[in-house]
């Protein structure tokens, strides 16, 4: 028997506690029949400013995934959209991929994430080479976003980071704030700019800027919630999100 009300798709999805942007631009990007059900991470809201605070942040991220995840698979989603977004780029391409299989493994269940859902994203909007970077992160986790799309073959010609002390606040970034960062890292002219940080409200600015730049600004909760559609056959054409939900 279906579920009442998500008898196309139930997504499960975590975040952490601090997290108040993820749930939001999720609900907002369902079509008719498919339910998103939030499990968090408990986080403490603390100081990140040395590289042994952001490190303990990201190990308590990692260390309270799987019980996040125990939690909202007791609903029995179909799927999986990781609302995690440093943790996709932490290990490295390899290393983070694996993170994605290991969950499939385990669940038994498809995983979307920034990782995975970025990187599909770029290939089917044929994106070859040079791209840039929006982030909420500290230099260290900066670092190793962009080792990641390195390693993924990608050129990142220009980064711009918020450099974020506490985890809720990265929730406070303003419009503002963000059309300026979008507009630093487009004169360089890259194929596309990708924002991460799922707890920047970019899923709706992101789609004005795609239109007015001319190229496509990929923020990460719509990747990961396209991905998530897409991977089980939900190809409804959803608007105000940009080309990515509306056309592919």
């Amino acid at each position: 028997m279906n579920d009442s009300l998500g008898y196309r798709l139930k997504i499960g999805t975590i975040a952490p506690s601090t997290n108040t942007i993820v749930q939001p631009e999720f609900y907002s990007m369902q079509p008719f029949g498919v339910t998103t059900h939030m499990s968090r991470i408990i986080t403490p809201n603390v100081s990140l400013k040395s590289d042994e605070d952001f490190k303990a942040h990201i190990e308590r991220m990692k260390s309270g995934m799987n019980a996040a995840i125990d939690r909202v698979m007791t609903c029995k989603p179909d799927c999986l959209a990781n609302g995690l977004s440093l943790e996709a780029f932490w290990d490295g391409l390899e290393g983070s991929l694996n993170i994605v299989e290991k969950i499939e493994n385990d669940y038994g269940i498809k995983c979307s994430m920034g990782n995975n859902a970025i990187l599909e994203a770029l290939k089917v909007l044929n994106i070859k080479s040079k791209i840039s970077i929006i982030t909420p992160h500290k230099p260290l986790g900066d670092k190793k976003v962009k080792e990641f799309f390195t390693e993924a073959g990608y050129e990142v010609i220009d980064f711009y980071s918020f450099n974020i002390n506490k985890p809720a606040e990265i929730c406070h970034v303003s419009k503002a704030q963000l059309i300026k960062a979008i507009k630093i890292v487009s004169k360089k002219s890259p194929e596309a700019i990708i924002q991460v940080g799922t707890g920047l409200s970019m899923a709706n600015l992101a789609a004005n800027a795609w239109e007015w730049l001319g190229i496509p600004v990929i923020a990460i909760n719509t990747s990961i919630f396209w991905h998530a559609l897409r991977m089980n056959n939900i190809n409804d054409k959803i608007y105000g999100f940009g080309p990515l939900l509306e056309n592919y």
